[in-house]
């Protein structure tokens, strides 16, 4: 299968994970989560799917660093994970398309290359 047929094919599994994604439900008296702690939610998910799907092979330390302190923050940090190789490239055009299709805007992932 040709590299790109791959990431296709992931970019579209991870779509489809996240326009089938529902919200939980809440336990009486808990409060409901912000629309940013929701889409966080389901881009840590799709993160989470992406790589244990395709694995690390061609991510870089700083890449996968940059991009946990991201998670980490709530999804609040400025991007500035900075895709290097074609395979962090590939992975963050997919997240990309993932955030789109789980209902947040192309600007909410973290990748920009500010150097």
């Amino acid at each position: 299968m040709a590299p790109w047929t791959i990431g296709a094919a992931l970019a579209a599994f991870l779509a489809c994970f996240l326009a089938g994604e529902t919200a939980p439900a809440l336990a009486q008296g808990s409060e409901p989560r912000s629309w940013p702690e929701v889409k966080c939610d389901r881009y840590r998910k799709a993160w989470s799917d992406a790589l244990a799907h395709r694995g690390t092979k061609g991510l870089g330390r700083e890449f996968l660093e940059r991009h946990e302190a991201f998670l980490a923050s709530g999804c609040t940090t400025k991007g500035d994970v900075c895709p290097r190789t074609a395979e962090e490239l590939d992975l963050a055009n997919m997240m990309v398309v993932a955030a789109m299709n789980a209902g947040t805007a192309s600007t909410f992932p973290p990748f920009a290359c500010r150097r």
